[in-house]
């Protein structure tokens, strides 16, 4: 009887608004960077198995937009006059997230409650032997974890984690929660006003070769 009363205090995570926090932590060395990514947040909308995360900050909005029924993703860069599409193949989006492939993690027993959810700490070792720490609750579970690459091998969902950006540790913390539905609008895409390109043409545009 306990595991089946186990089983009924989880949520299948098929549709909610997840915002998250962000700190930055860093040296002096990087003022700059900070000052523009301060405040920043990262708004997460779930619709069974599709998907989009928008990183809000005072440099502009990214979104990325998954597909659940073609596995398709889209990121949209939108910063002032600068519009971009990349339109990515389910092949794309893996390679772009080579970096968290084979990521194994270690739970520990250390808790704490974050937005009302009693959390668990876990120490994720990546392919490079870099460690980062997260706090997850298996009370959600997300039917998707693709939007959270980092961290989708978790048995939940992740409420504050740590991610590099360049010299960076950025701390991500859910702020709130909400389940109500989510518009299918959300998933739509522009039909103009952004350059479209593809995830090749995204990468060669960043690189000297």
């Amino acid at each position: 009887m306990l595991a089946v009363t186990e089983i009924n205090a989880q949520r299948r995570l098929t549709e909610a608004t997840i915002s998250y926090d962000i700190v930055i932590n860093t040296s002096d060395k990087e003022p700059k960077a900070v000052d523009l990514l301060d405040g920043a947040t990262s708004v997460i909308y779930l619709k069974g198995n599709s998907s989009r995360s928008e990183m809000i900050s005072s440099l502009g909005v990214q979104s990325t937009i998954i597909d659940g029924k073609s596995g398709h993703v889209t990121v949209l860069k939108d910063y002032g006059d600068q519009k971009y599409m990349i339109k990515m193949t389910p092949d794309n989006w893996k390679a772009s997230n080579k970096k968290y492939e084979g990521i194994s993690f270690t739970y520990t027993e250390e808790y704490k409650t974050i937005a009302g959810y009693k959390c668990q700490k876990a120490i994720g070792k990546m392919a490079d032997s870099s460690t980062f720490t997260v706090y997850f609750t298996k009370d959600l579970v997300p039917v998707n974890k693709d939007f959270q690459y980092i961290n989708k091998k978790l048995p939940g969902l992740a409420m504050q984690y740590e991610a590099a950006l360049g010299n960076m540790i950025v701390t991500y913390t859910v702020a709130s929660i909400n389940f109500n539905p989510v518009q299918q609008a959300k998933f739509d895409l522009p039909k103009s006003g952004y350059r479209v390109m593809t995830y090749e043409e995204s990468m060669g545009g960043t690189k000297s070769d």
